[in-house]
């Protein structure tokens, strides 16, 4: 039976799972061939996702499902059932492939050696299972000895950089003090120039000052002067009145 002739919703939730189904089983084919274990990792994760994506539309397929059962024949209904326990069987078995490639994973992880450059590459060529207690043992306080010694380094560093933090914290408290003197030291600079701008216009209405003084007792001397001038070339003329303290001319007399 058509699903699309049941419900078109339940129809394309079949056919987004149906395809979801299929990626999984390509991606389980390919996840074969691959070697890389950080590769193998990346693609469970992938395949993980398809899986999450492909139980949310069980359950949206379900609930539509379970909306249409009371519009349908029990036949149809029966159908809908089979066809989600068919997805779930199908889903589970992927699930069940993606922890068997986990666990194979996660055993690759533990007794893969690391590289010569970590200076125990040789000790872990044996297998756990393989170890004698006396070995294990070893390798367990030669792990806990380079646990203690990463953790003195961790110390050190974080010793280390307190002292940086110490030593830059004094150094911008300096250069603070340092700018709170020059802004001072400005701040008498601007007053000393104001205070210079201000005595030298005193002094220049002072000179402006005394420039007029100058100027007047230049007038009143000179007009003295052309008095005394006057005086002397005209004595008889009354529009002149006398000096205070200067003689009239005397008079000449003829001899006869």
């Amino acid at each position: 039976m058509d699903l699309a002739s049941v419900n078109e919703e339940l129809a394309e939730i079949d056919g987004q799972i149906g395809d979801i189904l299929r990626a999984l089983q390509n991606g389980f084919q390919k996840l074969d061939k691959i070697k890389d274990a950080n590769r193998r990792s990346r693609q469970l994760e992938e395949l993980t996702d398809k899986m999450r994506d492909c139980k949310r539309l069980i359950k949206d397929f379900e609930r539509v499902s379970k909306d249409e059962a009371g519009r349908t024949d029990p036949e149809t209904a029966k159908m809908l059932h089979d066809r989600k326990q068919s997805m779930i069987k199908e889903l589970n078995s992927f699930v069940a492939l993606k922890k068997q490639y986990a666990s194979e994973n996660k055993r690759i992880d533990l007794f893969d050696g690391p590289s010569v450059e970590d200076g125990y590459a040789e000790e872990n060529v044996l297998l756990a299972s393989n170890m004698t207690n006396q070995q294990l043992m070893d390798q367990g306080n030669q792990l806990m000895d380079e646990t203690d010694q990463a953790i003195a380094r961790s110390k050190q560093t974080v010793q280390e950089t307190i002292n940086v933090g110490t030593e830059t914290a004094a150094a911008l408290k300096a250069q603070t003090e340092q700018m709170s003197r020059v802004v001072n030291e400005l701040d008498s600079i601007h007053f000393s120039i104001k205070k210079a701008s201000q005595l030298v216009k005193e002094i220049g209405r002072q000179v402006a000052t005394d420039r007029c003084i100058m100027a007047m007792l230049f007038l009143i001397v000179a007009g003295v002067i052309a008095i005394i001038i006057v005086k002397i070339v005209n004595p008889h003329n009354k529009d002149i009145p006398n000096i205070p303290g200067l003689a009239p001319p005397v008079s000449r007399r003829l001899l006869r």
